[in-house]
Formats: C-alpha cells, structure tokens, sequence
C-alpha cells in the first residue's frame, strides 16, 4: 500500500484553511490503494469563539508557566557525613587512643562526642543502614557484598522500598555527592554492563568519585568516576588515595559555591582508611617510629586510663581481660615485637594521615564561611577494629583472602615495605583487641561492643550550643539518616520514585543535642554477624560466645543449632564494657532476652542464622555457565565474578597476533597485579607467562626465543593437578601449534585472583603483575586480532 504524500499535504493545507474561514472541517485520514478510498473522513462542526480559542492566537492569550525547582527548607544546613573504616573505639585520640587526630578532637570540641554509639560489625552492613535509615538485614544487607548468600537477609541487594538519605535529600534541594569507599554493589552487579542500581549515581548522589569494593590500594587504587573506571596517575611518585579524595571533595564543595550557592549540600565522605593495606607516606610512617614499641597491652592500659580520664567511659567501667588466643606482649620474641611494632605504626600513620586529609575538607568549609551552618557527622569507623591479620599480622592481606599461612620470616625480610606501596599489610589481632578499648573482641563480632562500637561526633556550630559536651544514649547506625532528615526540616516519604517504601527503624538524635542527661529512646536494636548474634534491650544485653576467629568467617559454628549456643549476658546500663557475665546468676532475664531475640531476628529478616558458605550456591553470575569467551584489546578492569573463573580450574589461553619487528612487546592478557594474579605477555618478542601465587611464590615459564615477525597463534595452556581451588599444575605455551616452553607452577590461588585489579585484555593497569613490564608501557604494541579463554569444567 502506498500513500499519495502530496494528496495528504493538500488535505493538511485544506484542513487549515477551512478552520481560519469558519467552514466545517473534514478530518480523517483518507486511504487509497490501488486509486480506490479505503476510509472516508469524518465532518466535524467548527469551534465557536464561546468554546475554545482560534489557532492563532493560542500563545498571545495564554500565561506561559515554566516548571518551578525544587527548593530546600529555608536555611537547611548543609550536611557532611564521614565515615572511616575499621577504626576501634579506643585508637583516636578524642577517644582516648594513642593515635593522634587533632581535626577529630577539634570537631569534638565544638560538637558533641557519643559514647554509646554502635555499627553493624562489619563494613557494607552498616554502610547500608546508614544510607538508608534501616536495619541491614531488613535491606539484604547481613553480611559484606563479597560473601552474599540466597537468604533474603543477606542477598547484598538493597531493594529499591529502602530509598537513601541522599536520593530524599536530593529531592528536596539538596546538591548530593558521595565520594571514596562505597562497598554497596552485588559483584555480580560491578562491571561497566551494569546493571548501575546499587551504584552511588543511582542511589541518589549526583557526583561520585571513589573505589567501590572493599579496600584499595592508596598508592594505585580501583578508582572510579560516576560509573567508568578511572586511572591514577601513573607518573606521579607522590600519589595517594587520601590526599585524592580530600581534593576532590574540596573541588566539589567549592564547585556547588560558585554554581548553586543558594542550595545545600549533601556530602558522604568514606576514606578507606584503616582499612587493609595500612599505607601512609613516608613521612607520616617516620612519625611513629618506636611508638608502639611496648606492645598492645600497654597500649590498652594507657588507652582506658585517658578513657576515664576524659570522661568518655565511666569511672566504674572495667577493662576487660586480654583472650588466651592472644599472646602477652612480653611473651613474644624481639624480632615478633619488632615486627609487630612496624605493623601498627602503619595503621596509625594511616590513620593520623587520613585525619590530616580530611581537616583539609573541613578548613575549606571555614575558610568559604558555611562551616557554621553544616552539619558534620563523623562516624570514626564502619566497625570496630580488625582481627582480621591473624596472630603474626600479614604482609599481604590477599594471603588471608587466599588462606595462605605467610611465612614468618617474609615479614621479617620485607619489614621496611610495611606501609609503603609494596605491601598490603594488616596488623595482627592483638592491636585490633587493643584498639578497641576498653571492650572484648574486635570487627566481625556483633555480639559484643569490641565489634559495634566506635566514636561518633556531631558537629553543627549554629545549633548545637553545648561544644564539647558527651552524650551516653545508647544509639544505632540507622539513627543517623533519621538525625540528618530531622536537621534537615525534610520527612522520609512514603512512596519514593513510585515506590512504596519500608519503615525507618532509625530514630533521631536530634533530643539528645539539648539534652545531655535525657534518656535514650532507642530501647531495643537487634544484631547478629558472622553467625555472632546479640540484642539490646532497656540497659540488658544477651549475646552468644564466639566461636569463629574473625579470619575464618567462612566456617560453620560449632554446632548446627543456634539455640546450643553459649550465651552471655550482661547488665551494660551499670557494666559499660561488659565485663561482668551475669548469664548464670540471671538465667531468667537471659531467656527473657534470647527469647527478645528471636522475634527481632524474625521481624528484621535475621533467619536463618548460617555461615557464608552455606546458601551461596546460585549466586547470580553475568558470565553464568560458559566456558568460552572471545575479547578484543582495551577491555579493562573486569571484575572478578565478570572475567573469566580460573579458580581450581584448568585453562587455554589463545592469542591470535600480528607482529613486526619492533613492536612485539606488551600484554596479552592478565588479571591481577603486584599483589596476585597472573600476566601473559611478550617480553622483546620472547612470549611469558608469569602467575604470582602472592609473596614469594612466584612462577614464570619463558620461551626461549623471540617470535619471528608476522602473524602467530599464540596459546598457554594451564593443566591443574586437581580440579580443586589452590592446586598446583604444568603451564605449557605454544607457538602455531608447536611447543616453545613449559614449566611447574606450584601454586595457585584459593579464592580470588585478585581482589579488585580486574582482568585486563592488551594492556595492563593499576599495577603489573610482575617486574618485567610498567604499567605506562604495558600496552601490546603489535596487533591483537582476538584473545580467546577457555575453562575446563
């Protein structure tokens, strides 16, 4: 069928005509096929002047409207939430700790410090319970998104009925930006392929700039902008993530002055700070030289003594006793303390370091005049300290990930890397136990305050009136949304992009600025991580005994039953540490409590309680089930449950390649860096397979000689021992079909590759894998027509 086009032209120009004249107007759309009417128009009568308006005059008789922006409540505060990671309770000097952090205490003493302040245990849980004002579990949040399970309390997929603090902000005025660590996104969900959902962009900040897993490296991070990876500087010895995080939240905060002075701002600054690796630069390193020299039980002491003495914990509080898995200070040998002194003034360079960094943000706020009408929170840790480096403290933290045992004396032969770009290094258990002094355990213990509680400063200069002044209302993590939407004048919404949303289980702080002495109106929070499970309630608290060390997460308790647990508890409103078990001489206020317990946990999506091996099977997967997959050069920084799994498997590696005679250098393919993984490249023409297995395992099969130019088909091939993760096996390269080199490789990784380098095609970045090759020339010069990869089930 075909359309006469200048018919229908006229047809227009007649319907035109006939409405400025005042006739009837026909109208309709005439069909032809074939020279024969199809359809027949309709007569419509002409509007009179009484019932509508002519054509022409429609814009002179009509007030022209323009859409109104939305303005925040008259003089809402600007707001700054900071976050650092992995603190302890007792490691800032505001809190009587032995690190020093002048800009902390400076904020304290025109703010408001909180000693009763509790997070989750554990990173994303309480990084999603603070943005959303919920409790973690109740948004799929129970655990860290590196270890999701199939249960709905712990899927690391918050859902869309748990809007932020910042997308409801934004919605009100607000100007939103989220800048360093985020650790929010399903790894399923962490490629450039998206889905974006659980990305700060669409969260609700309009500006982001960090690393979105776990940790990084400060000295080469996994950085990202918006959505698109980003490179550090390669050239630029002095480099480091603190520093570049604080410039860029400088930059923004003055960006939003000069372009939308009249709106508010919402920042939420996440260092990565302490969290593994413990980097500083050099000079702050030098600053604690000898620091720390008399070990952690002396540290401790002296951290619970400036505790009282600053009004922090009661005189009555009690310092609890060191656990037999941890050694005496004065039982270790010179060469351990050596060690291990080394180890902790890298985490306390870092953190005085980070402290520094962030007092640069908070100086730029004073010099533009708005630090008096911003509101800064300042949570000084996602959880308590880490317990995570064992009892010898790691050189590289992917040992622990990769259940390798570092030999002692790699650590003794690399001291003088600890805390510079050549390790990645965490400190051992006893500094994480002493750090959060004056309490038992450490992060990943929900169970007790060791794992829950940190320092916590409100600053707000134009309202709070009482500078300097403690608070001891016992507080949760999801109060602070609530807090910040209550100094804001804005309400948490009902419905929230369409979406019906879930109940804030939050409660504001704001009583608690006037009133120094009111009782805290959160009675009961729930807890549980790691399989460690607690409850508050009016003063009480129940928890159960642990029985994992924090560097075996993985395991499955004791027993199967969760109600054979030992429990404990304690009467916190009059025993601040939790010294004093009363579970045998108060069995009945313990039932009361447990029983408190498993309606909460029921209520709050807790159920069942399990390890995070258990219900991880299924995991979404963007490569799903295949086992082959074809790349073209300048694919970066794939992530781990995205790039091919090599792990316990066996593996083919074929690059087709075209090469001259000076451009036969360069990667082929490698996932990982310095810190593990592997690369498969040509060195001056000679192919190289080299697998880093972290630390001293180190493994290379070379060719003997440089390719001949012209077009090769170049293949490693990785045979396993064993069909298990960590087995050894033969790598066997092979030119057009001919073998040109092989070799042992003795061990491989148990869990991750990498932690967060990526697998990179043509090219290296962030770090090499070995010394052969710089990133800034890691490019393949030749032509890579296609890098094929193939697993073996």
């Amino acid at each position: 069928m075909r359309f006469k086009a200048r018919l229908l032209t006229s047809c227009f120009t007649n319907l035109v005509d006939a409405t400025r004249a005042g006739r009837a107007i026909t109208t309709g759309l005439i069909l032809f096929a074939n020279g024969a009417v199809m359809a027949s128009p309709a007569v419509l009568p002409v509007p009179t002047t009484a019932s509508a308006t002519p054509v022409g005059r429609v814009a002179a008789d009509m007030a022209s409207s323009w859409p109104k922006p939305v303005e925040a409540p008259a003089n809402a505060p600007n707001v700054i939430l900071i976050l650092t990671d992995d603190v302890g309770f007792g490691a800032a000097s505001s809190y009587g700790g032995p690190i020093p952090t002048p800009n902390f205490d400076a904020l304290g003493q025109r703010g408001l410090r909180y000693t009763q302040y509790n997070n989750a245990a554990i990173c994303s849980a309480t990084r999603a319970a603070l943005l959303t004002g919920r409790n973690e579990h109740a948004v799929g949040m129970g655990t860290v998104t590196n270890a999701p399970t199939g249960y709905e309390g712990y899927t690391s997929s918050i859902p869309k009925s748990a809007g932020t603090v910042a997308e409801v902000l934004r919605q009100n005025g607000y100007q939103t930006a989220a800048i360093g660590k985020w650790h929010l996104v399903p790894e399923w969900e962490e490629s450039q392929a998206g889905p974006f959902d659980h990305w700060p962009t669409q969260m609700g900040f309009q500006y982001y700039y960090g690393f979105i897993g776990a940790d990084t490296d400060q000295f080469t991070p996994a950085l990202t902008e918006g959505t698109s990876p980003v490179e550090p500087p390669h050239d630029d010895p002095t480099y480091i993530l603190d520093r570049d995080l604080a410039d860029h939240a400088i930059r923004w905060i003055g960006q939003q002055r000069q372009l939308a002075p009249d709106k508010p701002f919402f920042l939420y600054y996440a260092t990565g700070s302490t969290h593994a690796p413990h980097q500083a630069p050099p000079e702050w390193l030098a600053k604690f030289r000898g620091k720390f020299d008399r070990g952690w039980d002396v540290a401790r002491s002296e951290t619970f003594e400036r505790q009282k003495q600053l009004g922090i914990i009661p005189a009555t509080a009690k310092l609890t006793k060191r656990p037999d898995f941890i050694p005496a200070w004065s039982s270790l040998s010179p060469e351990k303390r050596r060690v291990f002194a080394r180890l902790m003034e890298a985490y306390a360079a870092q953190l005085a370091y980070a402290d520094y960094e962030i007092g640069r943000v908070i100086d730029s706020l004073r010099a533009s005049g708005q630090l008096d009408n911003t509101m800064i929170v300042f949570v000084q840790g996602d959880n308590g300290a880490s317990g995570e480096g064992a009892q010898q403290g790691s050189l590289y933290e992917q040992a622990f990930i990769n259940r390798y045992d570092e030999p002692f004396n790699d650590l003794v032969d690399n001291i003088d890397k600890i805390g510079g770009p050549d390790a990645y290094n965490n400190y051992p258990t006893g500094w994480g136990w002493a750090m959060n002094a004056p309490f038992q355990y450490y992060k990943q213990t929900a169970s007790h305050f060791g794992g829950l509680r940190d320092g916590m400063i409100i600053s707000w200069p134009s309202r709070i009136k009482d500078m300097g002044g403690v608070r001891p209302q016992f507080h949760y993590v999801t109060d602070i949304a609530p807090t910040i939407f209550d100094a804001a004048g804005v309400q948490a919404p009902a419905i929230l992009n369409g979406v019906q949303q879930m109940p804030i289980d939050g409660i504001s702080m704001a009583y608690s600025f006037d009133q120094p002495d009111a009782p805290s109106r959160r009675r009961t929070q729930v807890f549980e991580m790691m399989q460690n499970l607690g409850i508050y309630h009016d003063g009480w608290w129940a928890g159960t005994t642990p029985t994992n060390a924090p560097w075996d997460f993985f395991k499955v308790v004791g027993t199967s039953d969760p109600n054979d647990r030992k429990w404990e508890l304690y009467n916190v409103a009059q025993d601040y540490s939790q010294a004093d078990d009363k579970a045998k001489s108060n069995p009945k206020k313990l039932l009361e409590m447990q029983q408190l317990f498993w309606a909460e946990a029921a209520r709050n999506k807790l159920l069942p309680i399990h390890s995070a091996s258990e219900g991880a099977k299924g995991a979404p997967s963007p490569r799903g089930d295949r086992t082959s997959f074809s790349f073209q050069p300048g694919l970066s920084r794939v992530p781990p449950r995205v790039a091919p799994e090599t792990i316990g498997h066996s593996y083919t590696i074929s690059a087709d390649i075209e090469i001259g005679t000076d451009d036969a250098q360069g990667v082929l393919v490698t996932h990982g860096g310095k810190f593990g993984g592997y690369a498969f490249y040509l060195d001056q023409g000679v192919p190289v397979f080299h697998y880093n297995a972290i630390g001293t395992r180190q493994y290379q099969v070379r060719a003997a000689q440089r390719l001949s130019p012209g077009h090769h088909v170049l293949t490693a091939r990785f045979e396993a021992d064993e069909s298990r993760p960590g087995s050894g096996g033969m790598l066997t390269m092979t030119a057009d079909g001919q073998a040109i080199a092989s070799g042992r490789i003795e061990h491989t990784l148990f869990a991750r590759v990498s932690l967060y380098e990526g697998f990179d095609v043509g090219q290296d970045t962030l770090s090499p894998v070995n010394a052969d090759y710089r990133i800034a020339t890691s490019r393949f010069r030749g032509k890579l027509n296609r890098l094929d990869f193939t697993i073996d089930k």
